[in-house]
């Protein structure tokens, strides 16, 4: 756990939006792994399966919050409030801004489809090879580079500066 909670949260708290939910489904991504432990896979990467459940974590998480909305009538799924660390070594006007621009892109990223989120964020955001996030979501390398880049023209036309997307090519 001491190895991997603070990436795990980073990703976990950028697919949900809110640090309180990250913080319970890291601890059910945890749970859940040490209930399956049996069924990893020695020969593959840990922290691909740790993230993996973690992932199916989080879409389970998006259905059951649709579904409560839903029922109470209100399906807006853009209002998670995204919450930014600022540097302190940064002018407070810079922090201000980027603080802003990483509340809209949190709020933007959390209204894409999850088909368009998980590649994103694993490639974009966690740095992950197309290969890697291919395999941690079952689909082929090419359907994570379409769907990365879908995600990414999404982000775009909501933010209106294609600039602050992060992109890591692999």
């Amino acid at each position: 756990m001491r190895q991997t909670k603070a990436p795990l949260f980073r990703f976990v708290r950028r697919y949900v939006g809110d640090e309180q939910d990250a913080w319970d489904l890291l601890q059910d991504t945890y749970a859940a792994a040490w209930i399956n432990i049996r069924r990893y896979d020695p020969t593959r990467p840990f922290e691909a399966w740790l993230r993996t459940i973690a992932l199916n974590k989080c879409r389970d998480w998006s259905r059951r919050r649709f579904v409560r909305r839903l029922v109470r009538g209100v399906v807006d799924l853009s209002s998670p409030e995204a919450m930014s660390v600022p540097d302190g070594a940064e002018p407070a006007e810079d922090r201000i801004e980027a603080s802003a621009t990483l509340a809209r892109l949190n709020e933007a990223m959390s209204r894409l489809p999850p088909h368009l989120k998980a590649p994103l964020l694993l490639t974009a955001i966690e740095g992950r090879s197309q290969a890697e996030t291919a395999e941690m979501l079952g689909l082929s390398v090419k359907a994570v580079e379409t769907r990365a880049a879908r995600a990414r023209r999404k982000l775009a036309e909501a933010l209106g500066d294609p600039t602050t997307i992060p992109y890591a090519g692999g």
